[in-house]
């Protein structure tokens, strides 16, 4: 889901733009379900140069 199209009942602006309290509440509630790639991409990041310090201390 997107904010782009999404009209704040409270100030009838955009909510993308978050004019109000209320349009930055709801522009975070969409927004919120975005960075749940974040860990697991991290974890896989943080995996991969593990395996690079386990291969280059095997090798010396």
């Amino acid at each position: 889901m997107s904010c782009e199209h999404l009209v704040c009942a409270r100030c009838a602006g955009p909510v993308v733009e978050g004019r109000c309290a209320a349009c930055r509440q709801a522009r975070g509630e969409v927004h919120h379900s975005q960075p749940r790639l974040g860990v697991p991409l991290l974890v896989m990041v943080l995996l991969a140069v593990l395996l690079v310090m386990l291969a280059l201390r095997l090798t010396h």
